[in-house]
């Protein structure tokens, strides 16, 4: 019902910048929270992001100050502006969406493709 395209990763020099953004699209009656998660070869995967439909923000200890989560309801768009990159940053990154179907009241999830983010040193 909701399909999830990610883009904005790429490889980037320690201490650089990328811009993730994840849009969704089909049926639904609204977006409730969305995520971002990361998983590195050999580890499993791990949440880095969440933002509430208020627009609360929380971040795992390993990203705080240097990674902000935001969302653009009207454009269903999730975003996921990432600084001063670290190659322990690098992995293929996900987000996630719940989200309520028409004439429901039962939270669905859907997840995107990813999009891997490779950090030089």
């Amino acid at each position: 019902q909701v399909q999830l395209v990610e883009s904005g990763g790429g490889l980037v020099q320690a201490g650089g910048s990328l811009r993730l953004s994840c849009a969704a699209s089909g049926r639904f009656s609204r977006i409730n929270d969305m995520d971002w998660y990361r998983q590195a070869p050999g580890n499993q995967r791990e949440l880095v992001a969440t933002i509430t439909t208020g627009g609360s923000t929380n971040y795992a200890d390993s990203v705080k100050g240097r990674f902000t989560i935001s969302r653009d309801n009207a454009k269903n768009t999730v975003y996921l502006q990432m600084n001063s990159l670290k190659p322990d940053d690098t992995a293929v990154y996900y987000c996630k969406v719940t989200y309520y179907k028409f004439s429901s009241s039962y939270l669905f999830d859907a997840w995107g493709q990813g999009t891997q983010v490779t950090v030089s040193s």
